[in-house]
């Protein structure tokens, strides 16, 4: 297991020494430590070596991949960027996690940890030996202590009611706490930008909003919603679920300590494969997506006086943004409507016809499926000629059954439905 990984260890330094050296090829490179700005003939020769020297051993290793499960080859870039303690044969750090059955919060806490710089390349101790606890660098999830100056970070002992701040209110995990004091520090690195940058402090926000908080949340067993009805369906497809899962089995023969550690290392892979993804969506999707959807609410008034209709100018992911924004910038009537031209992915009409534009009415909140104003009851489920009939308008290409998003074949089709549902 430990030889499959370092052939992701290895892939992930061909990466980043690419990076480097694309960039100086290209006039954009780094500088050395005396400030000397590298271009593409003054490039360090050892690292063109190194580069060459990695892509061998990538080369030799590649072979050993079909040994690893399948869960971990999802995205092995993100894999290996995994410091797994016994991949390093002298590291200089060592973190303390509790043994036994592990969860969400611990796995992915000990994987973004490991990504720090005071603890990269960190060994992963896992027992319960407080003498053993004591004696080592930084102590995840047990313990009984949370003192971020000796890097002590438990949320079990009575008293704990850690949150992040900045609007959040949810009691921190092992997971939160170590994104509370190094989440600025992960994300600068992962994106190359200064931890000091707006957008690194607004992605700090945003992967805690989307994926941290619902782990401390689990972990601390806080309910999504204020209700004593049971839920109407099983959820456990959710990140903490599926790391359970990754528990031994009781009927497993084999219970050995050895086996129980391999479990933890897929669980941090797992974890923390899909925490680094997160990172990039919000740096490469969702923080441009923003600005789009901020200057198309600031135009809204040009498409409709109401100020209810907004066009959304680019393909790009608008409902994460439309409530945030609303607030910040006071929007007062609420949008209700949201009218697009789909690219690439047409809608066909019975009769055949390609059809290229969109109103999809606002939802009441990001979690409710229920909109704030639906298309009209009466154009629902209907398609067509049939639909352009009881609608009075041309172009007509179908309404939802729940009145959520309709079609139409032209801009000003879709605005005069957007218009009409509006009024009625």
């Amino acid at each position: 297991f430990i030889t499959n990984f370092n052939y992701f260890l290895v892939i992930h330094s061909i990466k980043h020494a690419s990076i480097k050296y694309t960039n100086a090829r290209a006039g954009a490179g780094g500088q050395n430590s005396e400030g000397v700005q590298y271009s593409r003939d003054n490039f360090p020769s050892n690292a063109k070596s190194k580069l060459r020297i990695l892509t061998m051993a990538a080369s030799l290793l590649r072979f050993r991949t079909s040994l690893v499960p399948f869960s971990l080859m999802t995205n092995f870039l993100e894999i290996s960027r995994l410091p797994f303690s016994t991949a390093s044969a002298s590291p200089s750090k060592r973190v303390g996690v509790h043994n036994g059955t592990f969860h969400c919060d611990e796995a992915l806490g000990c994987f973004m940890i490991s990504l720090t710089s005071k603890f990269h390349g960190a060994r992963i101790i896992r027992t319960r030996n407080l003498e053993v606890l004591d004696t080592l660098d930084a102590v995840l999830d047990v313990g009984g202590v949370y003192d971020p100056s000796s890097n002590r970070f438990d949320h079990h002992q009575k008293g704990f009611d850690e949150i992040l701040c900045n609007g959040f209110s949810t009691k921190l995990s092992s997971a939160g706490l170590v994104y509370k004091h190094y989440g600025v520090e992960i994300i600068a690195k992962e994106i190359q930008m200064d931890e000091g940058h707006p957008d690194v402090h607004s992605l700090f926000l945003a992967v805690y909003k989307n994926f941290v908080e619902a782990v401390d949340a689990i972990d601390n067993g806080i309910n999504q919603y204020e209700t004593d009805q049971p839920p109407r369906y099983v959820n456990n497809t959710t990140l903490s679920s599926r790391i359970s899962r990754l528990n031994m089995n009781w009927y497993d023969t084999d219970q050995s300590s050895e086996k129980e550690d391999q479990a933890f290392q897929h669980a941090m892979a797992l974890a923390g494969s899909e925490f680094i993804n997160c990172i990039h969506f919000h740096a490469k999707s969702w923080l441009p997506a923003r600005s789009v959807v901020m200057e198309c609410l600031a135009a809204r008034k040009d498409i409709d006086p109401s100020g209810e209709i907004m066009l959304l100018t680019k393909s790009c992911p608008w409902k994460f943004h439309i409530f945030d924004l609303e607030v910040e910038l006071k929007i007062d009537p609420l949008l209700k409507y949201v009218i697009y031209q789909v690219l690439n992915t047409p809608f066909c009409s019975t009769e055949g016809f390609l059809h290229k534009w969109r109103v999809q009415a606002v939802a009441v909140s990001p979690d409710k499926f229920e909109s704030r104003k639906p298309l009209p009851s009466h154009w629902r489920g209907l398609t067509d000629d049939h639909l352009s009939e009881v609608a009075g308008i041309s172009g007509c290409v179908f309404v939802h059954t729940s009145g959520f998003i309709g079609g139409n074949k032209t801009y000003e089709g879709v605005l005069a439905m957007a218009r009409a549902s509006l009024l009625a």
